[in-house]
């Protein structure tokens, strides 16, 4: 029997495998009505807890929308358990599959325009409104420390210690930059600590095409990939959402003349994100949204840095010096944010007041 036997046999689904998406991580194929995942396990290396994760998370928005009159089928993920009540499938080579229903007559985009900026900010500040009631002590971390920039920043100056490839005479301006910011990668992580900010499910891939839209209306229907939802603060999502979505250059960009922010995407995401949040977000947190931008720039760097010095062994590379490209794009942005802290700052204001 082929493993797509076995896993059509172990939901009992129709016995068909179509290609479906475009994710990095999991292996993505539609069968009639429901969406077939294979779970990258070398990136989430124990499918338990993250399906445990995913379940917590889409029962309660499952009844949350029942509770407003709204379509539970639609509005979120609705896994689908194997013949023997299983979360997901093991295959006889070991690989883990799942299964959830096709959300029907919806669409994603990868291609960035302020309009479905503002859609899918919409999207993601809605899944924030929904679960600001939920305990996200619940859910267990699928990647430790995965926004603990204290923690990328040390592990970085280890990295930079060992120097095993003899890189980091090529780094020095990088590494005393960082260096010379250190205490701002602290801020979010010690407001978490002291309480001065509330811990929130965060999804922590916030990308555009994790947000679906009706075909016909273009209207906000669910949030996908929940694979990295975890405690979190909801900073680090606004933050890598506006990072992304507004830099004006590509990610590995070698010319930084060519780095900058797009305030038109900014606004877009933050008017979305702000209108359907509403009240559900403190007042601590609308002060920090646009240093969150800052810090997760600050934060990638951080690991394209700690990758470069160590051989390129985590993010994939086309070419020789791509992720010291990626650094040092995402180190100049980080400045041009800093440059633009009070325009930043007065986006979300207006934002905020309408």
């Amino acid at each position: 029997m082929s493993i797509a036997s076995e896993v059509f046999n172990a939901y009992g689904i129709p016995a068909e495998l179509i290609p479906f998406g475009n994710g990095h991580i999991n292996d993505t194929y539609v069968s009639g009505d429901y969406v077939i995942q294979r779970i990258n396990t070398s990136v989430f290396k124990d499918p338990v807890k993250l399906m445990e994760n995913i379940i917590l998370v889409t029962s309660f928005l499952q009844k949350k929308l029942k509770s407003m009159g709204m379509d539970s089928e639609r509005g979120t993920l609705n896994l689908l358990y194997t013949k023997d009540g299983k979360s997901y499938y093991t295959s006889s080579d070991g690989a883990a599959y799942r299964v959830c229903k096709l959300i029907k007559n919806t669409v994603s985009y990868d291609k960035i325009t302020p309009e479905l900026l503002e859609k899918a900010a919409y999207g993601f500040g809605f899944f924030q409104r929904l679960l600001a009631d939920f305990d996200s002590s619940a859910l267990h971390e699928t990647i430790p420390d995965f926004h603990n920039t204290p923690k990328r920043y040390c592990a970085l100056m280890e990295a930079a210690a060992l120097d095993p490839l003899g890189r980091c005479s090529l780094i020095k301006e990088e590494l005393d930059y960082i260096s010379s910011v250190k205490d701002e990668l602290s801020v979010v992580t010690d407001a978490l600590a002291n309480k001065a900010l509330p811990w929130r499910v965060t999804h922590n891939d916030t990308k555009i095409n994790n947000v679906l839209l009706d075909k016909d209306s273009g209207e906000f229907v669910a949030v996908i990939d929940l694979d990295t939802v975890m405690p979190g603060s909801l900073l680090y999502d606004y933050g890598d959402a506006v990072r992304s979505g507004a830099n004006t250059a590509k990610e590995d960009e070698a010319d930084l003349s060519l780095v900058g922010l797009d305030f038109e995407n900014v606004r877009a995401f933050t008017k979305g994100f702000l209108t359907s949040i509403g009240d559900y977000i403190t007042p601590k947190e609308t002060e920090l949204l646009p240093f969150s931008v800052r810090l997760l720039a600050l934060e990638l760097s951080i690991r394209f840095l700690t990758d470069y010095i160590m051989g390129d062994t985590y993010f994939k590379t086309s070419r020789e010096g791509q992720n010291l490209d990626r650094a040092r794009c995402q180190l100049r942005l980080a400045q041009v944010v800093q440059e633009n802290m009070d325009e930043l700052k007065e986006i979300v204001r207006a934002c905020a007041k309408k």
